[in-house]
C-alpha cells in the first residue's frame, strides 16, 4: 500500500513552486526592464533600430553563453546558492543602467543582467522539477508563470514609473533583487529535502515499470535538433513584440510612450496565463500534442495581424500569445524526458537557447526594421508559426 502511494499520489511541494515562481517573476520583472526602457533610451542616445536590437542582443547572449555551462556543472556539484549569486550581477547591472552614461555601459550593464539570468535558471529549473511530484507541467506551468507575469510587469512599471521619473528611477527597484534574494536563500535551504524525495519518487517508478528508459544517440540528438528550431520561429516571433511592439505601436497607429507599454503589458500578461494553462493540460494530452498546438496553431491569427486596426491588433496579439506562450514549457519537459539526468544542462541550454535565439533574432530584426520598415518586419514574422509543421519529425518518446 505505502509502495503503491508512493507512485500514484507523490507529494507537489506547492509552496516551493509558488515561491520558485515568485523569484522567477522578480528575476524576469528586471530582466524586462532593459526593452521596457528602448524609447527612453532611443531619445536619450539618439540610437537607431540596429542599435536597439544590440542591447537584446548582448544582454540574451550573455544571458545564454553561461546557461548550460552552469547547468552541466550543477547536474555532478549541485549549487543550489548559486542563484543568489547570479542576482548580484542582476543588481550590479541594474544599477548599471540606471546611471549609464553612454551607450558601451548600457550595453556592460544588459550583459550583466544577462549573466545573473544565466545563473539563476538552471539550478531554479531543477528545483522545480524536484518539487513537481511527478507533475511537471504544473511545476513548470507555476515556474514559467512567474517568469511570464515578472516580464509583463516591466513594461507597466516602466510606464508608471521610468517614464515619468527618467532613466536613473531604475535604480529603485534595487529592492526588488534584494527581496529575490532572500527567496533564494530559503528555496535553496529545501534543496536537500527536494532531491531526496524527487530520487526516491524516480526509483520507484523505476521499480514498477522495470527500469528507467534511455533513447539511443540518435533519437536524442534529433529530437533536440528539432526542438531547437521550434524555438528559433517561437523567439522571433516573440522578440518581434518584446523588443519593437513599442515603436510598431508609435509609428504605425500613433500611440504615446505609455500606452504602447500598456499595451505591451497586457501581450505579456497573456503570456503568463498561457503558460500554466499550457503546463496544466500537458500533463494530461501530453508534450507533443501541445507542440502542435502551441506553435503551428497561432497561424491564422499571425497572418491577420499586419492588416488589423488598433483594436483588433489588441485582440489578436493576446490570442497569439495565449497559444504560442505554452510551447516553452512543453518543449523543455520533452527535452528533459529525451535526457532525463541531465536537466540541469537540459535548463540552461534550453533557457540559454531561449536568451540566445532571441538576441539573434532582435539583431536580425532590428536590421530589417531601419531598411524595410517596422510594418515589413511584422508582415515577415506572421509566417514563423508555419516551423510548426517540424514537429512532424520529433521521435515519440513516451509520457509525451
Amino acid at each position: 500500500m505505502n509502495f503503491t502511494s508512493a507512485i500514484t499520489r507523490p507529494k507537489t511541494y506547492l509552496n516551493v513552486l509558488i515561491i520558485l515562481g515568485l523569484t522567477h517573476l522578480l528575476n524576469d520583472l528586471i530582466q524586462s526592464l532593459i526593452p521596457a526602457v528602448y524609447p527612453i533610451l532611443r531619445d536619450e542616445y539618439q540610437l537607431d533600430f540596429v542599435q536597439i536590437g544590440i542591447i537584446t542582443f548582448t544582454f540574451q547572449i550573455a544571458g545564454s553563453l553561461l546557461q548550460p555551462v552552469v547547468g552541466y556543472y550543477t547536474d555532478r556539484h549541485p549549487l543550489p546558492y548559486s542563484t543568489v549569486a547570479g542576482m548580484v550581477f542582476t543588481l550590479a547591472g541594474l544599477l548599471g543602467l540606471a546611471y549609464a552614461p553612454s551607450y558601451n555601459l548600457i550595453l556592460v550593464s544588459a550583459a550583466c543582467i544577462g549573466i545573473g539570468s544565466s545563473i539563476f535558471h538552471p539550478e531554479a529549473t531543477r528545483m522545480a522539477r524536484y518539487a513537481s511530484g511527478g507533475r511537471q507541467g504544473l511545476a513548470q506551468g507555476i515556474f514559467q508563470v512567474g517568469g511570464q507575469a515578472g516580464g509583463a510587469l516591466g513594461p507597466l512599471l516602466a510606464a508608471l514609473v521610468i517614464v515619468q521619473r527618467g532613466q536613473s528611477s531604475l535604480a529603485w527597484f534595487a529592492v526588488l533583487a534584494l527581496l529575490a534574494m532572500l527567496l533564494m536563500i530559503w528555496t535553496a535551504g529545501q534543496h536537500t529535502t527536494l532531491r531526496n524525495s524527487f530520487t526516491s519518487l524516480a526509483k520507484a517508478r523505476a521499480a514498477a515499470t522495470g527500469g528507467q528508459t534511455h533513447y539511443s544517440r540518435a533519437t536524442v540528438v534529433g529530437g533536440l535538433v528539432i526542438l531547437t528550431l521550434l524555438m528559433f520561429s517561437k523567439n522571433a516571433y516573440g522578440e518581434s513584440f518584446r523588443s519593437f511592439y513599442t515603436f510598431y505601436l508609435i509609428d504605425h497607429f500613433g500611440l504615446s510612450v505609455s500606452a504602447s507599454q500598456m499595451m505591451l503589458f497586457i501581450f505579456l500578461v497573456s503570456s503568463a496565463v498561457g503558460a500554466l494553462i499550457g503546463g496544466i493540460i500537458g500533463d494530461r494530452i501530453g508534450r507533443y500534442r501541445i507542440i502542435w498546438i502551441s506553435v503551428l496553431g497561432p497561424l491564422p491569427l499571425t497572418l491577420m495581424l499586419p492588416y488589423a486596426d488598433l483594436f483588433w491588433t489588441g485582440v489578436l496579439t493576446v490570442l497569439i500569445n495565449l497559444v504560442m506562450a505554452s510551447a516553452f514549457a512543453a518543449i523543455l519537459i520533452y527535452a528533459m524526458e529525451l535526457l532525463p539526468n541531465r536537466v540541469g544542462l537540459i535548463g540552461g541550454l534550453f533557457y540559454g537557447l531561449n536568451f540566445g535565439l532571441g538576441g539573434i533574432a532582435a539583431a536580425i530584426l532590428g536590421g530589417l526594421a531601419d531598411k524595410h520598415g517596422i510594418e515589413t518586419v511584422y508582415w515577415l514574422c506572421s509566417f514563423l508559426p508555419l516551423a510548426g509543421l517540424l514537429t512532424w519529425f520529433l521521435p515519440k518518446i513516451e509520457h509525451s
